[in-house]
């Protein structure tokens, strides 16, 4: 990326410019918590001097402050990747930070490794946990079958949380349960532990054994179905976020209540915990309009929970390990015959733990892979197309930064089709043969072991960017390549009007739209771009912190 000019930090809030300086004097070097507190900023905080400047070998912008003369360097990189009016921050613990599912999106991708690989591979580790916060689960296979294992699984992310069900559970049938889990009946989607306070927002379920006619068991994106409900039924989606349900268990030695809506959202409106449970709700105390208005948003909405294509269905073998993000995804279990053993073992953990555990792997971790793609898979065919895939791929990201796109977009632009490579064997030929590869999702969740949803998000979308244009833009099917019109069929074909209002409502679409525009400019045989180091700066200004 060029340096920016020494006047380029003319229009940010000086307040918020002084209190992110570097310097060691505002900065602790060992453990990089600030040392001010935010009232200690002089009066009259102004801007003396600007000057171009350079630290560790990158261009920076120098800024002398008035009326105390401190001095403060920033890195030219940092300041584009977080100049006010780009993507905002967002929660990752919110709908706005995750991928959305139903059972479809998920066929052939399931997020799934193998335990020993998961165990001695820190890419496939963080590939894991990054999946658990992104799409809310993930499965590991060949985990082995003794007791207590599944101890042993939290702990390769975080820490136990031990409830009155001890540090782990036996999900079998039992001679006097005190729950349904411990029965062979079948259970509706549901969260679990909604009467407590904080709810376990992990759940881990290994499979000793699964012997039982029956027993499958089923999970359904919380976060997606609520944000299907919003579309559908706004006034119903308002009722179950404004209405306190009591949700409360009870035994011999235990008494737990939590009063939540089933659907949790932030200040912002974005949906960030999912609780429901109808064998934990207790009797609600409201005048009767109230009531009426919630239980027919209730039974709405848990109608929805039971359309089959937002379940994924899958039956734990034994060995395998299922975790998944309480707060957002529901499970489910079919009735088992009692004739067939079926014994699972299950604990609780917590999102902040594993989303540690990722960020320290993220640590150590670096862009050599991207590097390697492009220098190495990225060199061969680009589908039917007269570019090679990493020639393609850097003149999207020439003409992004060319355009002047911020740099979230120049990234998602120049990385947009990572997907169609995987393990250095390009799968994009498979594409070409009839089957859709689904690389845009497979993209995005590559990228995501680096990068944040500004930039995987457009990254996800441009193939559906593609069939959105097809249906709203007179002639832009005709500019298509006939290698992109051969695609457009397999992935989907034009979108319906419905289809493309849905699209257009996506808070990603304008940027999967601006991506798919570069994209489909991208395949000049005789065009000169930069080299893929030309791009790194930007890329590690955007690394996830």
């Amino acid at each position: 990326m060029p340096a920016l000019s020494s006047d380029a930090i003319g229009d940010l809030p000086v307040l918020w410019l002084r209190d992110n300086c570097p310097c060691a004097q505002c900065r602790d070097p060992r453990t990089g918590q600030k040392l001010f507190q935010i009232d200690a900023l002089p009066d009259g905080l102004r801007v003396a001097t600007v000057a171009a400047a350079e630290r560790a070998g990158e261009p920076a912008v120098e800024v002398v402050w008035a009326p105390d003369g401190h001095c403060s360097a920033y890195p030219s990189a940092w300041l584009e990747a977080n100049r006010p009016g780009g993507p905002g921050h967002r929660d990752r613990r919110t709908e706005a930070g995750k991928e959305l599912w139903t059972a479809r999106d998920l066929a052939g991708r399931l997020p799934e490794a193998d335990w020993e690989a998961y165990l001695g591979e820190p890419a496939v580790r963080a590939r894991m946990l990054e999946s658990v916060l992104r799409v809310g689960f993930m499965v590991l296979r060949g985990v082995p079958e003794r007791e207590g294992q599944v101890l042993a699984v939290a702990e390769t992310f975080g820490y136990v949380r031990e409830t009155n069900y001890g540090k782990l559970f036996d999900v079998r049938v039992e001679p006097d349960p005190n729950n349904l889990a411990f029965t062979s009946a079948a259970i509706a989607p549901h969260t679990d532990n909604p009467y407590r306070d904080p709810v376990p927002t992990l759940q881990l379920l290994h499979c000793l054994v699964n012997e039982a006619d029956g027993g499958d068991s089923g999970l359904v994106d919380g976060f997606g179905a609520a944000a299907l409900l919003r579309r559908e039924d706004p006034e119903a989606f308002e009722v179950l976020t404004r209405t306190p349900v009591p949700f409360v268990f009870r035994d011999a030695g235990t008494e737990l209540r939590a009063d939540r809506p089933l659907i949790g959202t932030d200040p912002l409106g974005h949906v960030r915990e999912v609780r429901f449970n109808n064998r934990s709700s207790g009797t609600l105390r409201l005048p009767a309009d109230a009531l009426e208005s919630f239980y027919a948003a209730y039974r709405t909405f848990a109608k929805l929970l039971l359309r089959p294509e937002l379940r994924l269905d899958l039956r734990l073998a034994p060995g395998d390990c299922l975790v998944f993000d309480n707060t957002r995804l529901l499970h489910a279990r079919t009735a088992f015959a009692q004739d067939g053993e079926r014994h699972l073992q299950g604990c609780y953990a917590d999102l902040d733990g594993l989303a540690s555990a990722l960020a320290v792997l993220r640590r150590a971790d670096t862009l050599e892979p991207l590097a390697e793609l492009f220098a190495g898979a990225g060199t061969t065919e680009y589908l039917g197309e007269p570019v090679s895939m990493a020639q393609h791929m850097l003149q999207a990201g020439a003409r992004a930064e060319a355009a002047g796109a911020p740099p979230h977009l120049v990234a998602a632009a120049l990385l947009h089709d990572v997907g169609h490579v995987e393990d250095d064997v390009v799968t994009g030929r498979e594409l070409m043969a009839g089957t859709d590869n689904r690389h845009s999702h497979t993209g995005a969740g590559m990228l995501s072991r680096w990068f944040g949803p500004e930039v995987t998000e457009p990254v996800r979308l441009h193939v559906a960017a593609k069939r959105y244009l097809c249906a709203v833009e007179p002639g832009y099917h005709d500019r298509l390549s006939e290698a992109s019109k051969y695609t457009l069929a397999v992935q989907g074909g034009v979108m319906t009007p419905a289809q493309a209002a849905e699209f257009a409502a996506l808070p990603g679409a304008a940027d999967a739209v601006a991506v798919r525009r570069w994209d489909d400019e991208a395949k000049d045989p005789d065009a000169v771009t930069p080299p893929f180091e030309h791009f790194l700066p930007m890329l590690t200004a955007l690394l996830r912190g």
